[in-house]
């Protein structure tokens, strides 16, 4: 059964968790670029699909950037830099990220490159 209650509950945890992740400057950044590129897709007239990819990996880019940042978190918790697989697990998470942002603009740059070149 639903509970309004509930609901209203969890969103007001993974509103406090957004937040959160708001803290972090790399979060801020992604999203600074996500706007960006919302802004490019509105000037342009994108595509259904072309929108959907672009906002698929902004998503993909956005929700790496803070599990990134819990891992960090946790890692700390439980082995604040003393052992070098603490060091590895969040070395390997920021890895996961990169990858997912290099890959985030490469599909940006595939999509956006025929309209830049009209303008050009």
């Amino acid at each position: 059964m639903f509970h309004f209650k509930r609901f209203v509950k969890s969103i007001s945890y993974a509103s406090r968790g957004i937040r959160s992740a708001f803290k972090e400057q790399n979060f801020k950044i992604q999203v600074l670029f996500a706007i960006i590129v919302i802004f490019l897709m509105i000037i342009f007239h994108l595509k259904l699909w072309e929108t959907i990819v672009l906002l698929m990996m902004i998503i993909l880019v956005l929700v790496l950037e803070i599990i990134n940042s819990i891992f960090e978190r946790i890692v700390d918790i439980l082995e604040p830099r003393v052992h070098p697989y603490a060091k590895n697990i969040k070395d390997m998470m920021a890895a996961a990220v990169l990858l997912a942002s290099l890959g985030a603009l490469i599909i940006g740059c595939l999509i956006f490159w025929p309209y830049f070149g009209r303008i050009i």
